[in-house]
């Protein structure tokens, strides 16, 4: 069974940064992408960066030019760097893999971006 595991969120001042690590164990034969989601209490679940086979890369508007999610295929994970963050950017952020055959999500990791 796969397991993904997020790391790095916390409290920050607006304007700091965080990385956010996703480790993924267990068996992964293909990855076709990963991403990060990221939800507010009372809001749906919302795509915050993607990255899929060949490397591309998709991004909120929101975070465009701010955030940067990267992987290691040797390493099973997949981080995502947040600089210039603001108030609007708490939440929980979640990990989601998807391989050939299965979907997978981590257990979520709070951000919170206050003074």
């Amino acid at each position: 069974q796969v397991q993904l595991v997020e790391s790095g969120g916390g409290l920050v001042q607006p304007g700091g940064s965080l990385r956010l690590s996703c480790a993924a164990s267990g068996r992964i034969f293909t990855i076709n992408t990963l991403a990060w989601y990221r939800q507010t209490p009372g809001k749906e679940r919302e795509l915050v960066a993607r990255i899929i086979s060949g490397g591309i890369t998709n991004y909120a508007d929101s975070v465009k030019g701010r955030f940067t999610i990267s992987r290691d295929n040797a390493k099973n994970t997949v981080n995502l760097q947040m600089s210039k963050l603001k108030p609007e950017d708490t939440a929980v952020y979640y990990c989601f893999l998807s391989s050939s055959i299965y979907a997978y999500w981590g257990q979520g990791t709070q951000v919170t971006v206050s003074s």
